[in-house]
């Protein structure tokens, strides 16, 4: 323990460039400061400090050991509100972002209000890219493979995208038997809200990178309304495959050109690696884990 107050000692003297006022802080005085300095140095074999009547700096050893010495205390402070918390029934409010999907989504908000009637959700329903530490979010689902170092993740779940149409849309166009006989049918696309960009239907042909050639009926921002309006026989949909199951299930809507779809995407809960597992983001990720897919 001795170690343990000789970093807390170090840490805040680094921070307030003070052995008296860092003294006063931690309620003992600055000559036991000083002392507890030293023999964190000491026991180093380096100097942490340049030392002058006029001020207090780190040297660059200091700054290196800085960064190390206020990991160990926010995961010492983590470890105790942890262990304060474990009789604790989750409660508080969580800011999260989720996808503007409401057939996988909102069935499991509504759960987990249900089941955590004191976790208060304030939600970003949509599809642009947030940032999840400069926004200030506790946690945001999100596809693709995470890359950001700075977030801790937990898989949720797999998924496909499907082309779809009904079977009205079908009867009166013909149902497509290759890729390239997508440019002579209407095509529902979908449009990034953020980049602008359309999404790529994961259809190949055979030796090419390329996606196949579409002809372009209406394009949206929301797969929700694109799912509307393949169920209303405008044309032909890519879908995310948990918004479409009781649909195809129910004949609603028909798959195409499955054999030559190579797509498989991911489902990710994000939270800030530096910010505690509180009991109710612990709450949150297990619940989304469990229901999602």
């Amino acid at each position: 323990m001795d170690s343990l107050s000789g970093i807390v000692a170090f840490v805040q003297v680094a921070e307030t460039r003070s052995f008296t006022e860092a003294g006063r802080i931690l309620e003992v005085s600055s000559s036991a400061i000083g002392k507890s300095v030293a023999r964190v140095e000491e026991r180093l074999g380096v100097r942490l400090f340049h030392r002058s009547t006029r001020s207090v700096t780190l040297t660059s050893e200091g700054e290196l050991f800085l960064e190390r010495c206020k990991r160990i205390i926010d995961e010492l402070d983590a470890a105790q509100l942890e262990l304060s918390q474990l009789s604790a029934a989750p409660r508080g409010k969580l800011r999260i972002s989720v996808p503007l999907q409401n057939t996988l989504i909102l069935p499991v908000l509504a759960g987990f209000t249900r089941a955590y009637p004191e976790i208060e959700l304030d939600v970003d329903l949509s599809d642009r890219m947030v940032d999840v530490i400069e926004e200030g979010f506790d946690a945001v689902v999100r596809t693709g493979e995470p890359m950001d170092s700075r977030l801790m993740s937990r898989k949720l779940g797999n998924f496909k995208l499907q082309l779809v149409a009904s079977p009205d849309y079908l009867t009166q166009h013909g149902t497509p038997t290759h890729p390239d006989e997508l440019r002579d049918h209407s095509c529902l696309l979908h449009r990034f809200p953020a980049s602008g960009l359309i999404e790529r239907w994961p259809v190949r042909v055979a030796d090419s990178m390329a996606g196949p050639e579409l002809s372009r009926t209406i394009t949206c921002t929301t797969t929700d309304a694109l799912n509307y309006l393949a169920l209303d026989g405008i044309g032909i949909a890519c879908l995310p495959d948990f918004s479409i199951k009781q649909s195809i299930n129910e004949g609603k809507l028909k798959v195409l050109l499955d054999e030559y779809n190579d797509f498989s995407g991911t489902l990710w809960m994000l939270w800030p690696s530096n910010r505690h597992a509180s009991p109710k983001l612990r709450a949150l990720i297990d619940f989304f884990r469990d229901h999602m897919l």
